[in-house]
């Protein structure tokens, strides 16, 4: 469900994070793995709040927890907590026990995207030995999470981002930087470069991370990221 005046943007981009069912309700994280939506999601913009249920919420609970949705100051700090934050915890509660807990902020890219300084390379079929062994774990993803782009320094991968959540119209953005290479900007120009590249295929693409990241959070400033709403889901 969403609030009447929220931009279509807000609803593109939970579609591209969560599959529906045919009631709308969400089912599991839109991602090559499948693991299940959380019970709860609700995003806050300045102007509008959308909120989800996963389809195995009792009705009754779901009912609720919609009321104190359509009561959320749209004009809040989007920094802090929702306001009815302790109801929506009390009332899943009462049906199961809460396993994680998420509040974080969503950008978009809203300023032309510089052209990255370093050597970027987009992760293709023919060049996956680029990700051994570092970005391994990346290689099940090659082909499924297009673009997925790398930066290399001498010749090694330090960065990469790609889109983890796809839609025709909305991609987000994950993205991973060598320990021992962070803090050296490599992250604000992989992602930049993978921006660029899922603007060329015609979708929106998006970045979010937890208020916890600071690093995260950091990329985003560099890019002159906007702001635009914040994530909060209980499961």
């Amino acid at each position: 469900m969403t609030l009447a005046g929220s931009s279509e943007f807000v609803d593109s981009r939970v579609r591209c994070l969560f599959r529906h069912d045919q009631e709308g309700r969400i089912t599991f994280a839109n991602e090559r793995v499948s693991v299940r939506a959380p019970r709860f999601f609700l995003t806050r913009t300045p102007s509008a709040t959308c909120w989800r249920f996963r389809d195995d919420l009792p009705a009754a609970i779901a009912d609720r927890i919609e009321e104190l949705c359509r009561e959320e100051p749209t004009r809040a700090d989007l920094r802090d907590p929702p306001r009815h934050a302790r109801c929506y915890r009390a009332l899943l509660e009462a049906d199961m026990t809460i396993e994680r807990e998420w509040l974080g902020p969503a950008y978009r890219f809203t300023r032309p995207v510089a052209v990255p300084v370093g050597a970027i390379v987009a992760i293709t079929p023919v060049n996956t030995h680029l990700l051994v062994p570092d970005f391994a774990d990346w290689l099940p993803d090659t082909g499924r999470c297009d673009p997925m782009i790398a930066l290399l320094h001498k010749g090694r991968v330090v960065s990469l981002c790609a889109s983890v959540r796809i839609t025709p119209a909305a991609h987000e953005a994950g993205a991973e930087t060598l320990l021992a290479f962070r803090g050296c900007g490599f992250a604000a120009d992989v992602v930049a470069a993978w921006a660029r590249a899922v603007r060329k295929i015609g979708a929106e693409p998006f970045y979010s991370t937890s208020w916890d990241n600071t690093a995260s959070q950091a990329v985003a400033r560099k890019l002159g990221l906007e702001l635009f709403g914040s994530d909060f889901h209980l499961t």
